[in-house]
């Protein structure tokens, strides 16, 4: 049996969503970091943008050990938000879906932390590279995992992690 799913009729978007289709449906404003993901240029970065955004502001307030909490949380509704938006738009791994950029870019930020702009700057830029290039783990993450429905939901997320991974790989080389 192919791995598509037919578009939902009440909540079908195009391959672009629009503000309309961000708001039809909870899952859709969690997938697409309540709008980031409707950028024309770049959503994976403007998700990601959004992400450090939301640390800046969060980091402050929340102890260090309520983000592990936070990520854990985040990343079990994300599966399920990631899931319904894939199935709904039609599309296994929308490049518009960018909740996985930004719990996984948090977790970085997390694991990093105490750390600076520049130190955050850097991570900024692995992460995006690592996501963008897809090679090795992303790679296989972004092929094994496609399609819809839950494994499908759990494979948008995977790459993001992986990259994640890469990146804090390279950032404790740096370090130590």
């Amino acid at each position: 049996m192919p791995d598509t799913a037919p578009r939902d009729t009440l909540t079908a978007s195009p391959a672009r969503p629009t503000w309309r289709f961000l708001f039809a449906h909870p899952a859709h404003f969690i997938a697409l970091g309540a709008g980031a993901g409707l950028s024309r240029l770049a959503p994976g970065t403007s998700g990601t943008l959004w992400a450090w955004v939301a640390w800046l502001v969060l980091e402050p307030v929340l102890p260090h050990s309520t983000w592990g909490l936070l990520i854990a949380a985040a990343t079990l509704i994300g599966w399920w938000a990631c899931t319904v938006t894939a199935r709904h738009m039609g599309v296994a791994d929308s490049g518009h879906i960018v909740w996985d950029e930004v719990v996984a870019f948090w977790l970085v930020l997390w694991l990093i932390a105490p750390s600076g702009f520049w130190a955050q700057l850097v991570a900024f830029a692995l992460f995006r590279l690592f996501d963008a290039v897809k090679l090795g783990p992303m790679a296989w993450a972004d092929r094994a995992f496609k399609g819809f429905g839950p494994r499908g939901g759990f494979g948008i997320l995977l790459d993001d992690f992986a990259a994640a991974l890469c990146t804090l790989l390279v950032i404790a080389l740096w370090r130590f």
